[in-house]
């Protein structure tokens, strides 16, 4: 008589696996990743190199000599980390600090929860927010890419704005400075994932397109932020800063389109999506406006990841084979 072998679901099987689509994550960002090497040259290569080498070799020791199980570098994940954590970070950061980055993201945020599909938090943003806190200087020194003023360090547009506002001037004063094509085409100055809006983009539409995200936590993203900047410029031009300027300027993109969509920290239902979106847009803007930080995507993110397990209790996933 034979056995009758009984294996947990799901039954149909489907050939997508997390390798390939942490594969297809990869092949997304690498417009993004060239644009970076090429605004910023070699140094970016160097913070690349660091941070997916230290986050990789980092995952494979914790896996094979303290949670004694088979490595896990092979699905890829410590390589997303490693190039969003580098894109996160200004290309000037200093090697060390890249690999403290590395540390946080894979050591603290991501294995000590059990390793991919059980962290809480973006492990990336884990890690640049705690270079953040704890190294102010290397984090808010922006240089711009290479060709724009001569690369001379300063400001990001976010930055520029909130220190003219607290020196007096108007929101039209400042942005009088900024052309939307140069933000669109080549950011001027800011973190290495911000140097090319439409590099995001288009890594971003060739995801929905492999059916790798959908698209409403994004478009949820970007319609608040729209909406809530609309309402306050509108209010007062003087003070709040218009929704085409604040689409383009920031993280608020790379966040959006590659952070934020994360499946292991986002919500599984539609409306979940949607709720976690419309947190993340309506915390970004009330940052930008009335924080002392002129960037809130990577909070306002974290924030809505530590809200995912309520959104996937309130709002549940139609049962399958239910009309």
């Amino acid at each position: 008589m034979e056995k009758l072998l009984v294996s947990p679901n799901p039954h149909i099987h489907a050939p997508v696996s997390t390798k390939t689509l942490m594969r297809d994550v990869i092949i997304a960002l690498i417009p993004a990743v060239i644009c970076s090497f090429v605004f910023y040259g070699w140094r970016e290569i160097l913070v690349m190199a660091v941070s997916v080498a230290s986050c990789v070799c980092l995952e494979w020791a914790i896996t094979k000599y303290m949670l004694k199980k088979p490595s896990t570098i092979g699905d890829l994940s410590a390589v997303i980390t490693g190039i969003l954590l580098a894109l996160n970070l200004p290309y000037t950061t200093p090697w060390w600090v890249v690999m403290i980055g590395a540390v946080v993201a894979i050591g603290v945020a991501k294995m000590t929860f059990g390793g991919i599909g059980q962290n809480i938090w973006n492990p990336a943003l884990v890690g640049r927010v705690f270079l953040l806190v704890s190294f102010p200087t290397y984090m808010t020194t922006w240089g711009a890419p290479q060709g724009v003023m001569d690369a001379v360090s300063g400001p990001t547009p976010l930055g520029a704005i909130q220190e003219g506002l607290m020196q007096g001037a108007t929101v039209q004063e400042l942005t009088s400075a900024y052309d939307y094509k140069d933000l669109l085409f080549a950011n001027l100055g800011g973190s290495a994932g911000e140097a090319c809006a439409l590099a995001l983009l288009a890594g971003f539409i060739y995801l929905c397109c492999r059916k790798v995200v959908k698209p409403w936590i994004t478009l949820s993203i970007f319609a608040t932020v729209v909406l809530t900047s609309l309402i306050f410029w509108g209010i007062n031009p003087a003070r709040f800063t218009d929704p085409i300027f604040n689409l383009l300027t920031g993280g608020l993109i790379l966040g959006a389109c590659f952070m934020a969509t994360d499946y292991v920290t986002s919500p599984m239902s539609l409306w979940g999506q949607v709720v976690f979106g419309v947190g993340i847009g309506f915390l970004t803007m009330m940052i930008r406006y009335f924080g002392s930080y002129p960037e809130g995507v990577s909070f306002a993110i974290l924030f809505m990841n530590s809200v995912v397990p309520l959104l996937n209790m309130w709002f549940h996933q139609k049962k399958f084979g239910r009309k």
